[in-house]
């Protein structure tokens, strides 16, 4: 599991160890959105451990992945906003690091790579809803880096035989996210009585999933993809930023004096929407509504402000 200190990769290392009897290697450089507080609760597993390294490191990647029969890949930079500020790592971590990967999987014989890419990279979707086979329009530094890393991972599928397939999936929330985020950056603002920095005109739509939804079908495509093919992951939960607000206002108990209406950011994109036919004939549903999955992740906010407060310090 590269990235598995991550935002989703540990949730998936925790669905896995629940749902499987797999033993998992967390492979992982601990930058700054990487916490092994993250994973402390299943750290004692003996079907768990962890290597501290990159993995744009060649060596350090095939002495880990030695052995392993399945590679999910997670290890990505992800913040826009940052992207912006600026794009090297971007382009190294996700682009160059993803051939390490593929490369790595390839001369150790693993079985399967499960890929994990987004939405993003389709760009900006007017109507309707984005499929598998659509042109690719990345629209920022970072959702081109992962439509590059797409299509690098594809590569070694189509050149070399290797058994990949790739998953885009829409906008994560859930427990333990770096609180740079939309969701955690607001929903922290809010409890400590700070207004929330709201894009524009606040129209921009996403699709919001919750990350355990996300896991179980990420295990589905890992299981069941056919290899070479791309799965799109979604919720069907297409919401304005301004509404995702509001919910967010009313389960934490603020007015709307605590929303900052600020300049939105560069190359924004407008509505992400993507057609989950494909991953739905496998067999995956959402288990979560939007609002049920909110309140959840609110009251963990609220109740874990060991975790998320010397983040934000």
């Amino acid at each position: 599991m590269t990235g598995g200190a991550g935002f989703i990769g540990s949730h998936y290392d925790r669905w896995l160890l629940a749902n499987s009897d797999d033993t998992i290697v967390v492979y992982d450089a601990l930058t700054y959105a990487g916490n092994l507080s993250t994973l402390r609760d299943v750290d004692d597993s003996p079907r768990y451990s962890f290597v501290h390294a990159n993995i744009c490191d060649p060596g350090a990647l095939e002495a880990a992945m030695r052995g392993c029969d399945l590679v999910v890949h997670f290890a990505a930079e992800s913040h826009v906003d940052r992207s912006i500020a600026g794009a090297d790592d971007f382009i190294h971590t996700n682009c160059f690091g993803t051939s390490i990967v593929m490369d790595t999987a390839r001369r150790c014989d693993v079985r399967r790579v499960l890929h994990v890419g987004t939405d993003e990279v389709y760009g900006s979707v007017a109507v309707g809803s984005s499929k598998e086979a659509d042109p690719l329009e990345p629209r920022s530094p970072y959702s081109a880096s992962k439509a590059g890393s797409d299509l690098i991972a594809l590569s070694y599928h189509h050149t070399h035989g290797l058994d990949v397939v790739v998953t885009r999936c829409t906008n994560n929330f859930g427990a333990f996210q770096y609180p740079e985020k939309a969701i955690p950056l607001f929903t922290t603002n809010l409890l400590d009585g700070r207004p929330v920095p709201l894009y524009g005109d606040g129209l921009n739509e996403r699709d919001w999933i919750h990350v355990d939804d996300h896991c179980a079908g990420v295990d589905l495509v890992l299981r069941r993809g056919v290899a070479g093919e791309i799965y799109n992951i979604g919720a069907g939960n297409e919401t304005p930023n301004r509404t995702l607000v509001d919910k967010l206002l009313e389960l934490v108990g603020r007015d709307e004096s605590f929303v900052e209406y600020v300049p939105d950011r560069l190359g924004h994109d407008r509505r992400y929407s993507v057609d989950i036919t494909k991953v739905t004939a496998l067999g995956w549903t959402r288990q979560r509504t939007l609002d049920e999955a909110l309140e959840q992740t609110v009251a963990w906010y609220r109740d874990n402000r060991w975790w998320w407060e010397p983040l934000k310090r």
